[in-house]
């Protein structure tokens, strides 16, 4: 089995299921990566032992995490039951299992002064992190249409998991997302009178709503500076800004804010349930809030916060 083909049965097989863009990406590589490592050149020679003498060339060689481990594994398994047919029940890899570790949080005064010092639409895309709580590719995705500026109430469609949820809309991003919405509406006026203007839509979508996605509401709320080819529809359109530009931005405005920490994108989101669960709003509602399928991710902030929820004081304070 040529490479080519057994890649493309692989992406077939993940775009029969509607898994996401990021998942296929990765699935792929792995695959890849694992084809080339133990020369394969047909799918009947691939056996269990070679899937487990890879696994231990990542985790001892390369060195990588034990999620990074568990990915390609999955990506492995998935290829193996899906595309060659095979019988996944008996094989033996155990899953390596992550440490728990207690995120960093930030406090609000911290991270309103990160936050001020970012501009633009990377202040934007900050204060919803921290505001409401999405991640970040959460916020990268927001179309117009999801915000409702009336409601102060954020649409977030197919987050992870696939599971839809609103988020409160903090009043401080109200004018400046308004004026944000005013210079998507001016970019995309400009792409319409270039001929263009269609919006980037999740893998063939554009076939069902072709006639609606030149349509404002369609359009990404930080759209990016350049119109680009679609990966997989192969149309022009105008995509979401990338992660890592806010990435940059954000680790310059935590070196000019002299926080003394390691922030990211996602420790907006941690120090968001944290300030929720100080100010005494219950598990539940966080859960909900945060999109989390398990109560029991949601129990890490209480640890975060040095308190179970249930008012310990040490016996040294007593």
């Amino acid at each position: 089995m040529k490479e080519s083909g057994y890649i493309s049965a692989i992406r077939t097989e993940i775009r029969v299921r509607h898994y996401s863009y990021q998942t296929e990406k990765s699935y792929l590589y792995w695959n890849r990566y694992f084809i080339n490592y133990c020369q394969i050149s047909h799918g009947s020679e691939i056996s269990a032992s070679k899937i487990g003498q890879f696994l231990c060339y990542i985790a001892e060689q390369c060195n990588v995490s034990a999620s990074t481990q568990k990915q390609a594994l999955c990506a492995l398994v998935f290829a193996c039951r899906f595309v060659l047919k095979m019988d996944t029940a008996g094989l033996d890899f155990p899953y390596a299992k992550a440490p728990k570790r207690i995120p960093q949080v930030l406090s609000a005064e911290e991270a309103k002064q990160i936050i001020s010092q970012l501009y633009g639409y990377h202040y934007l895309i900050a204060g919803i992190l921290f505001g409401s709580g999405l991640r970040l590719k959460e916020a990268l995705r927001l179309r117009v249409k999801d915000i409702d500026l009336t409601e102060k109430s954020i649409f977030v469609h197919q987050g992870k998991g696939n599971k839809d949820r609103v988020c409160i809309l903090p009043s401080e991003l109200i004018l400046p997302l308004k004026a944000q919405i005013e210079s998507v509406k001016s970019v995309h006026n400009s792409d319409l009178r270039a001929g263009f203007g269609l919006a980037s839509l999740p893998i063939s979508l554009i076939k069902k709503y072709r006639n609606s996605a030149k349509k404002f509401h369609w359009q990404f709320v930080f759209p990016a500076s350049r119109r680009c080819l679609h990966p997989s529809d192969d149309y022009i359109c105008r995509h979401h800004i990338h992660p890592t530009a806010f990435s940059k931005a954000l680790r310059l405005a935590t070196k000019q804010a002299a926080i003394d920490k390691r922030v990211t994108a996602h420790t907006f989101r941690h120090s968001f349930a944290t300030a929720l669960l100080r100010k005494g709003y219950d598990l539940r509602t966080i859960q909900e809030l945060l999109g989390h399928t398990d109560i029991k991710t949601t129990q890490i902030y209480t640890h975060v916060i040095g308190t179970h929820t249930s008012g310990v004081v040490s016996p040294f304070d007593a």
